[in-house]
């Protein structure tokens, strides 16, 4: 069953326009500062020690916190509110990261300390990111959420494309310190934007439906009661559980095969380990375009789009197996950007309008901790296949994206979305 999003649209239009910019304007200035802080977080590390374990390491801290407090995270966004979470970890974000820029001008900090505040930032992100997309429906009208949420996604593949040269040349010229300082001037300019849509929610907040508020203060008396009505809404909803598997799917066989399987074909067939970036930057322009087309022109037919989405990055992937220069392979990774970035536009769209309110936070941070917790898998995935040869890594990952795109055919429930 689901819930139309007419209810949600009444308290929408006090909201006006000011409140969309600022929305868009603070949560693309968090993906950029996402981008930038990930590179200044390596660089640094490397600075500090000898590469290997111990970048991976940092990296790890922050990440384990991100994936494992994802699901707590949604049901505090349903029972908080999205627009006061979404503040309240975006200045978390700007404490973490005044604090880091304190101890690196002040003292010479441990990696064990760095890894410390890189994981709060990771805590942070958790909250933020399911905060950020349920907070859209409630300030965006319907008809626009599609074109919101390409042009978030557009400034973070924005931020992915470009980030890591800015970060890179604007430490080379002023320093680490210095560089921080930027980042986290820019992470208040975000987390001031997000801070101001929340009185206009907190009214919009208000106009509910006696029986869901009745529901929701049941689910309060147990936070493992109020997740597990998130994840059996999830598994019952066919649109919205053939939408999360095959996100789950396509993370487990492009993103390890990708990075690993990428590095490999660059040294055995497209002129060295030097091509890798120069591919890697068509997944970038790619997923930008794939973003702003999405939200330039939504699709009148979801549900098929959705199939063509995960059938041209299956198709991407296997195409990869074939390729034999550089400006092959970065064309069918540009494909492989494009499919994903305009599928998830729709997939999420398509998500904040079905899912009932109460529910939003926590389906759509499974909808997160599908594209970030199995990435490990990946990489066993790539690592598995990788002595196969590649041919046999891109076909055989391809494939079942392919395959996969079928299965998503045959659901009715998601072939008759508009």
């Amino acid at each position: 069953m689901t819930t139309e999003p007419t209810a949600r649209s009444l308290p929408r239009e006090p909201l006006g326009d000011t409140h969309l910019r600022r929305l868009i304007v603070g949560q693309g200035l968090a993906a950029v500062v996402d981008a930038l802080f990930l590179i200044w977080l390596t660089l640094f590390v490397l600075k500090l020690s000898e590469p290997g374990m111990t970048t991976g390491f940092v990296l790890v801290a922050v990440a384990l916190p991100r994936a494992a407090l994802l699901l707590p995270a949604g049901v505090l966004v349903d029972r908080v509110g999205p627009a006061r979470i979404a503040a309240g970890a975006a200045w978390l974000r700007v404490a973490v990261l005044l604090a880091l820029g304190a101890l690196i001008t002040l003292t010479s900090p441990s990696v064990a300390t760095v890894a410390l505040l890189a994981g709060l930032l990771g805590a942070a992100d958790a909250a933020y990111f399911p905060a950020a997309l349920a907070l859209l429906p409630a300030v965006v009208p319907t008809e626009k959420l599609a074109r919101v949420n390409a042009l978030v996604q557009g400034a973070e593949s924005g931020g992915d494309l470009v980030g890591p040269a800015v970060a890179a040349g604007v430490i080379a010229v002023v320093g680490f310190d210095a560089t921080l300082g930027g980042i986290a001037a820019l992470a208040a300019l975000a987390a001031v934007a997000l801070s101001m849509p929340i009185r206009a929610v907190r009214r919009g907040e208000r106009v509910g439906d006696a029986a869901e508020s009745a529901e929701v203060e049941g689910e309060r008396v147990s936070t493992a009661r109020a997740l597990g009505a998130g994840l059996r809404y999830a598994w019952r909803e066919p649109v919205v559980r053939g939408m999360l598997a095959a996100i789950a799917l396509i993370n487990i066989t492009v993103v390890g095969p990708v990075l690993v399987g990428g590095a490999v074909l660059a040294d055995q067939r497209l002129g060295g380990a030097g091509s890798l970036g120069i591919v890697l930057s068509g997944f970038g322009a790619g997923s930008l375009a794939g973003s702003l087309v999405a939200g330039w022109r939504p699709p009148a037919r979801r549900g098929w789009t959705v199939v063509g989405g995960v059938a041209a990055i299956g198709a991407g992937m296997a195409g990869l197996a074939a390729v034999t220069d550089v400006v092959a392979a970065t064309a069918v990774v540009s494909l492989i950007g494009l499919g994903s970035a305009f599928l998830g536009v729709v997939v999420v769209a398509t998500l904040q309008e079905r899912v009932p309110e109460r529910l939003l936070g926590r389906v759509l941070s499974l909808v997160v901790l599908a594209t970030v917790a199995f990435d490990p898998f990946s990489y066993l995935l790539a690592g598995v296949l990788v002595p196969f040869g590649t041919t046999t890594l891109f076909l055989v990952c391809g494939g079942a994206v392919l395959a996969c795109a079928g299965l998503v055919a045959t659901s009715p429930a998601i072939r008759s979305l508009r």
